[in-house]
C-alpha cells in the first residue's frame, strides 16, 4: 500500500522534491539563455527583418558578403530556427530562412515581430512565372499578392458566380464538358488588423511607402551564372500582381488560367503569408522575387539552372532597398520626425 505524502520520511521527501526540481532547471534555464540573448540584440537597435524560404536563397546571402555578423551575438537559436543578427551596408538586420510554405513563413515572420525589435519586413526569394510578361533572371516587386490555394470544391459550377471559379470540365481532352471534380471557387481570406474589425480580402497590398521607396532603386542585375549566361541582361519590374499557395506549380494550364483570371506575373508559395502576417501589426513589408522558372511548360534546365541567378538577383534589390532604407532613416529630417 503506498504511503501518503504527509508520512514520507523528511529526507526522502527533499530528495524528490530537489530531483523533481534539477528535471526543471534545464529547460528553464534554457530559455532564460534565450531571453539574454534577445535581449542583448534588441539593445543592438531597431533592425530590418529579412526572410527568404530556400536553402538556396539562404546560401546566396551566406556568399555575397552583405551580410557582417555581429561579433557580440552573431545569431539566436529559438523555436528550432536561427535568427542570424547583424547589418547589412550599415543597416541592422536580423534574418532567418523560413523554410518553405504559408505556415513556416508566417510563423517566423511573427516570432521576428514578437520577439524581436523589428521597424519592417524584407522578403525575398525566387518564384515561377506565370507568362511572358517576365523574363528569366528578371526581379518582380509586386505591388499586390493573393493566396490562391483556399478553395470552395463544388460539385457543379454556378451558373451565376462574381467570384472566380476554376470548372475542371473545361480542361477535358479532346473537348470540354462535364467532369466529376466539379469546380473550385476560390475564398477570400479573413484579415485580422489592430484597431480594425475583421474583413475579408482576396489581394493583400505591399506597403505603400516601401514600395515608392523601391520604385526608385537602380540595381545592375546579374546576366551569367557558373554555367550559361541569359540572351538579355535582367531587368527589375513593379507594380504586378503575385500568387501564393501551398503548392510547387509545374502546370501551364493552370499557370495560363491564373494569369487569365487574376493577372498575376509571378508564383509562389510563401509572399502573401509574409504580407498577411506583417499587415495585421500594420508593419511594413516589401516583396522582391527573382523568375527562376516558367510554372509549367518551361525547358527542362530552367527552374534547377537558374535558381542561384534568380536568388542572387532578388538579393541584390534587396540588399539596395535595405541600404536605401538605411540612409533615410539617418537623414536629420528622419532623426528630427522621431523625436
Amino acid at each position: 500500500m503506498a504511503m501518503e505524502l504527509s508520512r514520507l520520511p523528511l529526507v526522502l521527501l527533499l530528495c524528490l522534491l530537489a530531483s523533481s526540481s534539477t528535471t526543471a532547471l534545464p529547460a528553464l534555464a534554457g530559455m532564460d539563455r534565450v531571453r539574454q540573448q534577445v535581449d542583448r540584440a534588441n539593445r543592438h537597435g531597431p533592425s530590418i527583418g529579412l526572410v527568404m524560404s530556400y536553402v538556396a536563397e539562404d546560401t546566396a546571402l551566406q556568399a555575397s558578403g552583405y551580410f557582417r555578423p555581429w561579433r557580440v551575438q552573431p545569431f539566436v537559436d529559438l523555436y528550432g530556427r536561427r535568427f542570424h543578427i547583424g547589418s547589412i551596408r550599415g543597416v541592422n538586420v536580423i534574418y532567418a530562412l523560413t523554410g518553405q510554405r504559408r505556415l513556416n513563413a508566417a510563423v517566423t515572420v511573427q516570432t521576428l515581430l514578437d520577439v524581436f525589435t523589428v521597424s519592417g519586413i524584407v522578403h525575398y526569394g525566387t518564384a515561377g512565372s506565370s507568362n511572358d510578361s517576365m523574363s528569366f533572371g528578371d526581379v518582380s516587386v509586386p505591388k499586390l499578392v493573393a493566396y490562391t490555394g483556399a478553395w470552395t470544391w463544388k460539385k457543379y459550377k454556378s451558373l451565376k458566380e462574381e467570384s472566380t471559379e476554376l470548372n475542371f470540365g473545361q480542361f477535358n481532352v479532346p473537348n470540354g464538358g462535364e467532369n466529376l471534380l466539379g469546380s473550385l471557387k476560390y475564398r477570400n481570406e479573413e484579415l485580422y488588423s489592430v484597431g480594425k474589425p475583421m474583413e475579408e480580402v482576396f489581394w493583400l497590398p505591399v506597403d505603400s511607402a516601401w514600395f515608392k521607396i523601391a520604385e526608385g532603386l537602380k540595381v545592375n542585375l546579374e546576366r551569367c551564372n557558373d554555367t550559361f549566361c541569359l540572351p538579355k541582361t535582367p531587368q527589375v519590374v513593379h507594380g504586378l500582381k503575385g500568387a501564393s499557395a501551398d503548392m510547387f506549380l509545374d502546370n501551364a494550364e493552370y499557370r495560363k488560367f491564373l494569369f487569365r483570371e487574376f493577372a498575376v506575373s509571378t508564383i509562389d508559395e510563401e509572399s502573401a503569408a509574409v504580407v498577411m502576417t506583417t499587415t495585421s501589426p500594420g508593419v511594413p513589408v516589401i516583396v522582391f522575387r527573382g523568375v527562376s522558372d516558367l510554372a509549367g511548360g518551361e525547358p527542362t534546365w530552367s527552374s534547377t539552372s537558374l535558381m542561384n541567378l534568380a536568388s542572387i538577383n532578388a538579393l541584390k534589390v534587396a540588399v539596395e532597398f535595405i541600404a536605401t532604407i538605411g540612409r533615410q532613416m539617418s537623414t536629420p529630417s528622419a532623426q528630427s520626425s522621431k523625436n
